[in-house]
């Protein structure tokens, strides 16, 4: 595989969503194309039924034909995939986009996977049970050390905000039973390599949420903070003496001063957050960061980055879907990716 420039795997997502759009969107930018090679993976035909609709209400759209193609070869649904209309045919089409990517990557084609939105529902309907992309990308490159992290660089202040979930796609009644302090750890060892490898960072500063309203407020609100989650933080302080660990932080005041750094000043701001539950973790990072927040797995052998947006069904055909996330995802991944070769070479 070249080094002269990061081969980044491009998957459409749900066909039937927006992903074939803001990848055209995205892929019109030159000065992300220049500095990567991209080639697309999933049915060609869905591409250019997309650029055909939308070539007269969006100026900035790329050509299809402009780029590498895989061409997935399961075709036997395609004529059942509607635009706006996801179904099993369009979740079958997704699955087959994201395991032809993976596979592809593993044997060395690619340095990075840049997955556009899927609908876990569909995915269901075809018969693939997952709770999302993040988990068959861990089951395919056999790993059980992964996590889900979110970043986003203010165009305000230049402050790059990292957000770590400790639990994902679980309903809010397990979080208590699923965290424990083994998945705690896990997942800080993930984000401690994950900003010294990616990020250059070797002595960051590390927020961790409280579980409970206030933390718990001494036991009167809930116990866990009491019962472990102290503790485990004072035990991962000597496990990682060059580590500013601060928490638990009452999940109403922790994302106080990533606002201050995303619209004003960095100063007192944390390196990373490490959110305890799903909602928690990604209502401020869409509130700040909706339309530039990208999902990448960490812990993976490989880069995946996506786009922290949905399928948007709903507004598939208009030409009004935007690709700022897409952008983000595409250049995060070129920029992870060369940080990684760099690391090999030096």
């Amino acid at each position: 595989m070249s080094r002269s420039k990061p081969h980044l795997a491009v998957t459409l997502g749900d066909p039937a969503g927006i992903g074939p759009e803001v990848i055209l969107k995205a892929l019109a930018d030159k000065s992300l194309t220049s500095k990567c090679e991209i080639t697309l993976i999933g049915h060609r035909q869905i591409l250019q039924q997309t650029y055909k609709k939308l070539k007269s209400i969006s100026s900035d759209l790329a050509h299809p034909d402009d780029f590498n193609l895989l061409e997935i070869e399961q075709n036997e649904h395609l004529d059942k995939i509607t635009p706006g209309s996801g179904n099993l045919a369009s979740g079958a089409a997704s699955f087959a986009y994201l395991e032809t990517a993976i596979t592809q990557t593993l044997a060395g084609k690619f340095h990075a996977i840049v997955t556009a939105p899927i609908a876990k529902t569909h995915w269901k309907a075809a018969g693939h049970h997952y709770p999302g992309q993040t988990e068959l990308l861990a089951e395919k490159a056999g790993i059980k050390r992964f996590g889900m992290l979110f970043v986003a660089k203010s165009p305000q202040t230049n402050w790059t905000l990292r957000t770590l979930l400790a639990t994902t796609h679980i309903p809010l009644s397990e979080v208590p039973t699923t965290l424990t302090p083994e998945l705690l750890s896990l997942k800080l060892d993930l984000l401690i390599e994950c900003l010294a490898e990616d990020f250059g960072i070797k002595n960051p500063k590390i927020a961790v949420a409280g579980l409970n309203p206030h933390s718990g407020e001494n036991g009167q609100l809930g116990t866990e903070e009491k019962d472990w989650i102290i503790d485990w933080i004072k035990q991962q302080t000597v496990r990682y003496p060059q580590l500013q660990l601060d928490g638990p932080i009452p999940p109403d005041t922790l994302w106080v001063k990533p606002g201050q750094a995303w619209y004003n000043s960095a100063k007192n701001a944390h390196d990373a957050y490490l959110a305890l539950y799903h909602d928690q973790g990604l209502i401020p990072v869409k509130l700040m960061a909706f339309d530039r927040a990208v999902n990448t797995t960490i812990g993976l052998p490989f880069i995946r980055t996506s786009p922290d947006h949905g399928t948007a069904f709903d507004i598939v055909g208009k030409g009004i879907a935007d690709a700022s996330s897409m952008k983000a995802a595409l250049q995060f991944a070129t920029e992870l990716a060369n940080q990684r070769l760099k690391n090999i070479s030096s």
